[in-house]
């Protein structure tokens, strides 16, 4: 490897540890403070039967939105590790470089948008044949490993 590409693949892996350390940093505060609403807000005492129904389901829209973002939070948690095991940024099928543009706008993508439209397309393949067939494809659990 040549000087050149050492310093080029040095400066990608520096930025790409910042942007996943900057949307670590915000998936954190968004759950902690998501958290802290939820504990804050106690139930109104003098609320009707619609508004209560109205609020528990505003609290289980919250609640979702929490457990996604901590989802996100452990795919960015999980990025950081191969990165720090040169794995992060390339593709798992075709081990090119992944775009730093898709990387920006899905920070835990493990396939090169090629790869990922391709095995979209076969899992919408898989899907409809299995509703043509009747049943379930055996291998669209599998398609996404």
């Amino acid at each position: 490897m040549t000087t050149t590409t050492t310093t080029r693949a040095s400066v990608r892996h520096a930025g790409l540890r910042q942007m996943l350390q900057d949307r670590q940093r915000e998936a954190q505060h968004d759950v902690q403070s998501r958290l802290h609403d939820v504990r804050t807000d106690g139930p109104n005492p003098v609320v009707d039967a619609r508004e209560h129904s109205q609020a528990d389901v505003q609290d289980d829209i919250e609640l979702v939105l929490i457990q996604m973002r901590a989802e996100t939070l452990v795919r960015i948690d999980e990025a950081l590790v191969w990165l720090d095991a040169g794995e992060y940024g390339r593709c798992v099928e075709c081990e090119a470089e992944i775009a730093q543009r898709r990387l920006r706008a899905l920070p835990f993508a493990v396939r090169c948008t090629a790869c990922e439209e391709s095995r979209e397309q076969r899992e919408a393949r898989e899907r409809r044949f299995a509703q043509r067939s009747g049943g379930p494809s055996l291998f669209a659990d599998m398609a996404s490993y």
